[in-house]
């Protein structure tokens, strides 16, 4: 996985390099203007325009909190994942800007707008049809793809094993072979992920709605993760913390109210794969409410790892 992200990288360093020759500060600025609220040769679409592009614009940073699914498998958690964290968002930031900046500024944002594919076909804007650069950004933007799908399949069979073996998914998607690996939870949820792309083009909308609600998925939890940062500082404010985030209680706050927009601009892009997502999110509360609260682990695993850790330091200590 680490050779095919490296690949991707190298694409982007060489699509961007690429793109400089070419780049033209007018191209960025090419679209003619809607008749939407504030709309300009700088926000052709107003500002709703800024707020439908929120989901979109979460594509460059989707599942970067992933990362502190592998803390188990970290040496150091508390010193280690901050600065896998934090190293991954500047690199994403980095790439973001430059590809926002150089792609459209080389090949003209009104010629690659409505493209599902706008890497290579800004590429091709810029230099011609049939270049090397194109097909190669191209080739590396499946391998980077590929290499997206290890740490999708590494994230959700995580995920399903530890609310499976808490109790609140059924507890056979916690069941291990005989090398302890979750296997069910491995298999299951990519088995229903894959028979999702294999429904009709009408139905899917040529992948668009299954990304979308992707997307509405991850914003919900974001605003989630953001209500749980900022009620435990107020309900645990005593709770060790190896890394404090910088604003605390004012920096979640203003990525909840983000987030809270980005949930809301999903129903403005894709009003279908909104309340599709919305649909299976009521699924599986009722289920929750009707089922798993009455069948959860009183104490989950690493919940007792915890107890055992903190009763042995303080015998150490004493």
């Amino acid at each position: 996985m680490f050779a095919i992200t490296a690949i991707a990288v190298v694409a982007l360093a060489a699509f961007v390099i690429g793109m400089i020759p070419q780049f033209e500060p007018s191209n960025l600025f090419n679209i003619d203007p809607s008749n939407a609220a504030g709309a300009s040769s700088f926000l052709p679409f107003g500002l709703v325009g800024v707020w439908a592009a929120l989901p979109y614009a979460i594509w460059f940073f989707l599942a970067i909190e992933g990362v502190p699914l592998a803390a188990e498998e970290s040496r150091d958690p508390t010193r280690d994942m901050p600065r896998g964290l934090i190293a991954g968002m500047m690199a994403l930031l980095v790439f973001a800007a430059l590809i926002l900046v150089f792609g459209p500024g080389a090949a003209g944002s009104a010629a690659i707008q409505d493209s599902t594919n706008p890497l290579p076909l800004a590429v091709e804007k810029a230099y011609g049809g049939g270049n090397a650069l194109s097909t190669f950004v191209n080739i590396a933007g499946l391998a980077g793809l590929i290499a997206s799908f290890f740490s999708i399949i590494f994230a959700y069979s995580r995920q399903t094993f530890a609310l499976s073996r808490a109790g609140y998914l059924p507890r056979l998607l916690s069941v291990t072979g005989s090398r302890r690996t979750p296997w069910v939870a491995l298999v299951v949820p990519g088995a229903i992920g894959f028979l999702l792309t294999l429904l009709p083009p009408e139905v899917t909308g040529n992948g668009a709605i299954l990304i979308n609600i992707a997307v509405f998925g991850a914003t919900i939890s974001y605003v989630l993760m953001m209500l749980s940062h900022i009620v435990l500082r107020r309900r645990e404010p005593d709770l060790e913390r190896p890394y404090r985030t910088p604003g605390g209680v004012l920096t979640s706050g203003v990525a909840l109210v983000l987030g809270v927009l980005a949930v809301i601009a999903t129903f403005i892009v894709d009003e279908r794969a909104a309340f599709i997502t919305l649909g299976v999110y009521v699924l599986f509360i009722a289920y929750f409410a009707f089922y798993s609260r009455q069948h959860l682990v009183a104490q989950a695993p690493e919940e007792e790892f915890a107890t055992i850790e903190k009763a042995e330091s303080e015998l150490a200590g004493s």
